[in-house]
């Protein structure tokens, strides 16, 4: 397999000469389909933003919401009405113009319960979309949703072709998608690779860019490379011209390397974690997950297992993220072995002749489901000695992703690992602390009314400093009560030609190279 698989990436790279402007990008995984209602994966998104275009854009900052294919809106004083006014001129790339009807369609499409959409919440409580005329949409809300915005620049919002969708049924997006992005569908050979060729009419693009379009690139074939030393030596090489998909122990060679540049962005937004299943009984008292909190050396793992290319994280979101409580900088649970021993005794978990607690004949021995591989070995494996060192016997079972899922849906387990992308606080907390969310994806089983108000109240606030203050207050909560075990913070880390000007790492929903219109060769 290694063999085929770098045989096509060369084949690729002779195939595509530099006056010809067309690259390849290595990537790990590959998408189930490339349909944006119906996938969440990062492999789909990361493809979908280059073809299609969402009603608004973010800027690199993650805070600033810039135009896209709307270029004004307005809301109510009650924030319940959304009012786009979109761009002339803009079209698919099969030539016809888009128009208010199809943002409509799109929009509706998202949240039919028919489409079954895992990401439809995510739209608010929608009323009616109409289009009040060719280049004017209404959104209208039952309820205010103070982050929409920052929702509808997410790939599930993208604007896609309703003649297209009935015409290809459930093909849609598996034999193409026809959008009005910066580059159209070529051909998908799954779990091989992508082709997307330019959009020669684009013009419209985000102004997050100083190309707004045509792409500067012809074709880019985004190659599937499932091993990290091929996707390493394929940059090296300059079989591919750049990639995010860069394992951690080869950044600082690649550093050091001709002909390779390293791009790093610290607002990635992109956190790993161990959550605890709160009503459990091997973990459901606050003092020992304190305690295990308290046994993690983050530091230390950032170091020893990622060469210090990642940050340690003590906070469940970035601390840079969007309405981050800052009063927590200073409460954070950070290693201390000792203070974690101590509250242990104190609480009378006592420890056994084999070293490991035990009270009330219950043994601090929780279970833990993990993915195999994909990092998760080696991180459970240190946590796992850390815990020891603290009478925890951690006991560690790993699932291929092809059955994880479903088992972390079930309640089987004491703890899991986890990883995400979000765009804010409001977006992370709304997605894993709301008690409807039980039991995926609060596999935490966190159960509070109280959360659950403070999260109605930033999820529907008029003023953004009462957004800030009540997601402040669930952050304060759910740190407290030490909900997670927060592991580190994954920057963004693009691994790029010199024969490209230097590009600017995005960080939205780990897309490092957002729509691509800065993908271009130095002339």
């Amino acid at each position: 397999m290694r063999r085929r698989l770098t045989l096509s990436i060369a084949a690729m790279a002779v195939a595509a000469p530099l006056a010809a402007q067309e690259i390849t990008i290595v990537r790990e995984v590959d998408s189930n389909n490339y349909d944006p209602h119906r996938t969440t994966a990062r492999g789909a998104a990361e493809v979908l933003f280059m073809l299609g275009d969402t009603l608004v854009a973010l800027d690199t900052d993650m805070q600033t919401i810039t135009p896209g294919l709307a270029e004004s809106w307005e809301v109510s004083e009650d924030g319940k009405v959304y009012t786009f006014r979109l761009k002339e001129g803009v079209k698919f790339c099969d030539g016809r113009d888009m128009t208010a009807d199809d943002v409509v369609y799109s929009i509706q499409r998202w949240i039919d319960p028919e489409t079954k959409s895992p990401v439809a919440w995510r739209a608010g409580d929608v009323a009616e979309v109409k289009a009040l005329d060719p280049l004017t949409v209404e959104y209208r809300l039952e309820a205010p949703v103070s982050e929409l915005l920052y929702q509808l620049t997410q790939a599930f919002a993208i604007i896609i072709d309703r003649n297209q969708v009935e015409a290809l049924g459930a093909d849609f997006g598996v034999t193409g998608m026809n959008g009005t992005g910066p580059f159209c569908w070529g051909e998908w050979t799954p779990r091989d690779k992508m082709v997307i060729t330019r959009h020669e009419g684009y013009s419209w693009g985000p102004p997050v860019y100083e190309n707004q379009g045509p792409a500067h690139m012809a074709q880019i074939t985004w190659q599937i490379v499932p091993e990290e030393n091929t996707r390493t030596v394929s940059v090296i090489t300059g079989q591919s011209e750049v990639t995010q998909y860069v394992p951690h122990i080869a950044v600082s060679r690649l550093r050091q390397t001709p002909g390779v540049l390293i791009q790093k962005s610290d607002l990635a937004f992109w956190t790993y974690f161990i959550g605890f299943k709160t009503d459990k009984t091997v973990v459901s008292d606050p003092v020992v997950r304190q305690a295990m909190n308290l046994a993690v050396d983050q530091a230390a793992m950032a170091e020893d297992l990622y060469f210090g290319e990642v940050e340690p994280a003590y906070s469940y979101v970035s601390q840079e993220a969007l309405d981050w409580n800052a009063d927590l900088d200073d409460r954070l649970l950070k290693f201390d072995p000792d203070r974690a021993n101590a509250m242990l005794d104190e609480a009378g978990w006592t420890r056994g002749a084999d070293g490991v607690r035990e009270k009330d004949g219950v043994r601090l021995e929780p279970l833990i489901y993990v993915f195999a591989g994909s990092g998760w070995s080696k991180i459970s494996e240190a946590v796992q000695a850390y815990l020891r060192e603290i009478g925890v016997n951690l006991v560690v079972q790993p699932f291929d992703a092809t059955v994880a899922w479903g088992k972390l849906a079930t309640q089987e387990f004491d703890m899991f690992g986890m990883s995400y992308p979000y765009v804010s606080s409001g977006d992370a907390l709304n997605l894993y602390f709301r008690s409807e969310n039980m039991p995926t994806p609060n596999r935490m089983n966190w159960n509070d009314p109280e959360t659950d108000r403070l999260l109605d109240a930033g999820k529907t606030a008029l003023d953004p400093v009462v957004r800030a203050a009540s997601y402040g207050e669930v952050l304060g909560k759910v740190h407290d009560a030490a909900v997670w075990i927060p592991l580190y913070h994954e920057p963004m880390i693009i691994a790029q030609s010199d024969r490209l000007e230097p590009v600017e790492p995005h960080n939205i929903y780990g897309c490092g190279l957002y729509k691509g219109l800065d993908l271009k060769f130095r002339e």
